[in-house]
């Protein structure tokens, strides 16, 4: 049967000061819309609309964050959502859904989603979903990604090269030739040239049952952790032993854990469904900036934010407070964030070091 989980316990810090500890982007509503703001986790969750029934849908987050989500988001009860302990990377947050949901449904076929795109249209994205189901539904030991063609040598995303394609697909899905992680420019500026490479989206569909064997496989630790939660999943000791487990599985994300090392294993097969989509990953400023509309010097600001730009070039303002005027004079590549009790002013090309000032702030801005 087929399931869904979304991603969504990241910090968010390189959208700081809006994102915060408390409210991260995935629940901040600043995707505007004519009906007004949504949040990153409200258009991920509509995104399986048709593709997979409301009642196998879940979220994976932190569990500080349960109640916000199920106020925003009611069609999700506490059983569709899994409350990490503790943020542990992607491999965790995918093995905890495989460990759930192969204990209820053996055959459980799952989507990875994440609370971090936007993609469009949404047609051409169920097409390519339909396909990477059914692309594991018929063979459990396939893992499928789904590539995004680059516009951009982009040099912090990943990669997939495009091999062999595989019939019944409309020409869509191939075989995975290999993965390369965040290139340098020299290097991702070949692969867009070439043509045969394309962006890897994050998004993923497996066999629960397979994850848990690669974990076996390759992160024993982390598949003896899980099938203690596994086992207690459903019991009155449940959450004892996900608080006490959860936390010590160790940190890695699933392209290292589970997708590198199975491009070297002939037990598995690594596929890729190709998604001609609009797709933009909503990780810092310059990316949400996107989602503004420019003037004609590339100038943006956030619907409700009063700015005001003189002879300035592609620069993006985005206020809290409509009653607060933010004035630029002669800037060019600037980014500027005010929110109550911070403001954020950077070069659009410094925006990926963001994590880097968020250290070194007081824990009360965080």
């Amino acid at each position: 049967m087929r399931y869904a989980m979304i991603m969504a316990g990241g910090a968010g810090t390189r959208l700081w000061p809006t994102s915060r500890a408390g409210t991260p982007k995935q629940l901040t509503p600043f995707i505007h819309r004519p009906g007004g703001a949504v949040t990153l986790l409200d258009v991920a969750a509509e995104r399986m609309d048709g593709l997979v029934d409301p009642a196998r849908r879940y979220i994976c987050t932190n569990e500080r964050f349960r109640a916000q989500i199920k106020d925003r988001l009611p069609a999700f009860t506490d059983a569709n959502i899994l409350g990490e302990p503790a943020a542990r990377d992607t491999v965790n947050a995918v093995g905890l859904a495989a460990a759930v949901l192969e204990k209820q449904d053996p055959d459980a076929v799952f989507a990875v989603l994440t609370a971090d795109h936007l993609i469009t249209p949404q047609d051409v994205f169920a097409r390519a979903m339909e396909i990477g189901f059914s692309l594991v539904e018929e063979k459990a030991d396939r893992l499928v990604t789904f590539g995004i063609k680059p516009t951009f040598p982009a040099t912090g995303y990943g990669y997939v090269e495009q091999g062999g394609e595989i019939t019944g697909t409309d020409s869509l899905g191939f075989h995975v030739a290999r993965f390369v992680e965040k290139p340098e420019l020299a290097r991702a500026q070949e692969y867009l040239r070439k043509g045969t490479f394309f962006w890897n989206s994050g998004m993923f569909v497996f066999h629960a049952g397979t994850v848990m064997r690669l974990l076996e496989k390759y992160m024993p630790e982390n598949y003896a952790g899980l099938r203690k939660i596994q086992e207690a999943w459903g019991a009155p000791e449940q959450q004892r032993v996900l608080d006490e487990v959860y936390p010590t599985l160790p940190k890695k994300s699933v392209d290292y854990a589970i997708m590198e090392p199975a491009s070297e294993d002939r037990s598995v097969t690594i596929c890729a469904v190709r998604m001609d989509v609009d797709w933009l990953d909503v990780g810092s400023w310059p990316s949400y900036a996107q989602t503004l509309a420019p003037d004609p010097e590339g100038n943006r600001a956030a619907p409700g934010t009063e700015a005001v730009m003189v002879d300035c070039k592609d620069s993006s303002v985005i206020s809290s407070d409509p009653k607060h005027t933010v004035a630029l004079l002669g800037c060019e590549g600037l980014i500027v964030v005010h929110t109550a009790d911070a403001t954020l002013v950077m070069p659009a090309e410094k925006a990926q070091d963001l994590k880097t000032l968020h250290e070194k702030l007081d824990d009360r801005l965080k």
